[in-house]
């Protein structure tokens, strides 16, 4: 191994680090004097960490050397190491201050709360209402199933509600991962695997999501028509489904579920609560 190899390793580390820089979307930026206020702050909590570390000047040799048996770490660090970890440290301390000031200003905070991942859902809130989507898609490999072979067909318990009695149709979809039922009036219930990374993703605009309860558990009320679509575990790509009614999204036992089209938040409640 050549001596320019760790070097040309951080080098371009730090080169993908920008590159990445490039690509975050991140809110304004909130004013300078904020951002030096906080750096200067952040130092100067771990300066006195640093100042205990130092040797003391004019201390002799025996001082100076680390306790304990020779190691690798004992050997004499070379200027241009020295420099290059001075350097990230710098940028680490950077990075801490730019969360800590992100997250306490009304910016960081609005770009925090675009995206809401719950439930084995990701939600996208923005100012504006998104364009609908005006086609309609089904879920890979969905196939209608007989509801006596769900268990056989699907990877967790598959629960009914009581308060609309047994589906007009059920499917079965991505292997066994997802099972919808279907009821008249459009109303349709999607139980899916609770241990999937973000599976559904849906994309609004005012009103914003409301928070509820079902059966004690938190949930999560979607108001009004908003775009649906699914995301693929192989490269998280997101594709338009369809245009969703409003829907209530909770988890229980370890299972996600979105109730869709039962019209306003009591009712759909209601539905979900005969879950048991």
């Amino acid at each position: 191994m050549s001596s320019n190899e760790p070097s040309d390793a951080l080098d371009a580390f730090e080169s993908e680090l920008t590159a990445l820089g490039d690509l975050l979307d991140v809110p304004a930026a909130p004013p300078p004097a904020d951002v030096a206020a906080a750096v200067r702050a952040r130092l100067e909590a771990d300066a006195p960490a640093a100042a205990r570390d130092r040797p003391e000047p004019g201390a002799s040799p025996a001082v100076r050397a680390r306790p304990g048996p020779a190691s690798r770490e004992d050997e004499p660090v070379r200027p241009a190491r020295r420099r290059r970890r001075r350097r990230w440290a710098v940028v680490a301390a950077v990075v801490v201050a730019v969360i800590t000031v992100t997250a306490a200003t009304p910016q960081g905070r609005a770009a925090v709360a675009q995206i809401l991942r719950f439930a084995g859902i990701e939600i996208e809130v923005g100012d504006t209402t998104p364009p609908p989507v005006t086609t309609t898609a089904g879920l890979p490999g969905e196939h209608e199933v007989a509801r006596a072979d769900l268990p056989a067909q699907v990877r967790f318990p598959v629960r009914t509600p009581a308060a609309l009695g047994e589906p007009q149709r059920v499917t079965v979809s991505e292997n066994g991962r997802v099972a919808s039922m279907f009821w008249p009036g459009g109303i349709r219930l999607d139980q899916f695997d609770g241990t999937m990374a973000p599976y559904f993703f849906k994309k609004l605009g005012p009103p914003a999501p409301e928070y509820t309860r079902v059966n004690g558990r938190e949930a999560w009320w979607i108001p009004g028509e908003h775009p649906l679509g699914y995301i693929p575990r192989e490269d998280g790509t997101q594709v338009p489904l369809r245009q969703a009614a409003a829907t209530l999204i909770w988890q229980q036992d370890g299972v996600n579920l979105r109730l869709e089209g039962a019209g306003s938040l009591k009712e759909a409640v209601r539905i979900a609560s005969s879950i048991k």
